[in-house]
């Protein structure tokens, strides 16, 4: 067959490996549980699948139907995407991510079956989503901060009172004290919007005694 020759084989999974390896740049980036390598060999293993299943088992019996395996790919990626949700308190993380791996395998299952076009359409739709949509969705998002300032108790309260002004939520707080006066607080937030945080990362880093306020994971 056509489909099953070793240049299209091998064509089809370095195409999963580019696909899936786009994909996971942008979780990787954001510092997500699966990133560049595990979309990579979903979209790799699911490609493979895709071909044993559609070329493989099918020169062994003619009435087999190649989508039989192929559905199991996308009933059981679920149970990897479960492993990148977490629960903190009320809030739940990592289903942007599940998402992705879901969509990762449906794109390597067309790459496997040689419907290039429309794996390359929903790889750049789901870049585009995962880089651009966040700002349209509702509700807060959880975000980590880390400050750095002078252990004083007025200073607590300037940032404490700065936080309430933008209408930033914090759901954790971690003090570590360190030599010479200087404390690092580690925060886990809640932001209605990313511009909203951003300001208040100006505004802190603008307050007399701290040394930095930066953003470690969006």
């Amino acid at each position: 067959m056509g489909g099953s020759t070793p240049l299209i084989i091998a064509f089809r999974l370095l195409l999963a490996v580019v696909f899936g390896g786009l994909i996971g740049l942008e979780r990787e980036s954001h510092g997500r549980p699966a990133g560049f390598r595990t979309h990579i060999l979903v979209s790799l293993g699911s490609t493979l699948i895709m071909l044993v299943s559609a070329y493989g088992l099918q020169s062994l019996d003619t009435d087999y139907d190649p989508g039989r395996i192929a559905a199991q790919v996308i009933s059981g990626i679920g149970f990897l995407g479960a492993g990148t949700i977490l629960r903190e308190g009320a809030n739940v993380r990592g289903l942007t991510t599940a998402a992705s791996l879901w969509a990762v395998a449906g794109i390597g299952l067309a790459v496997g079956i040689g419907m290039y076009y429309a794996a390359a359409i929903a790889t750049i739709l789901v870049v585009l989503t995962l880089l651009y949509l966040n700002r349209f969705e509702l509700g807060h998002h959880q975000y980590s901060m880390r400050i750095t300032t002078s252990d004083q108790i007025n200073q607590m309260a300037a940032i404490f009172t700065a936080f309430v002004h933008h209408g930033i939520e914090i759901s954790q707080m971690t003090i570590n004290n360190q030599t010479e006066g200087i404390a690092t607080i580690e925060l886990a937030i809640n932001a209605p919007r990313k511009a909203r945080l951003r300001d208040l990362v100006v505004k802190l880093n603008e307050l007399e005694g701290i040394q930095e306020a930066v953003i470690i994971q969006e």
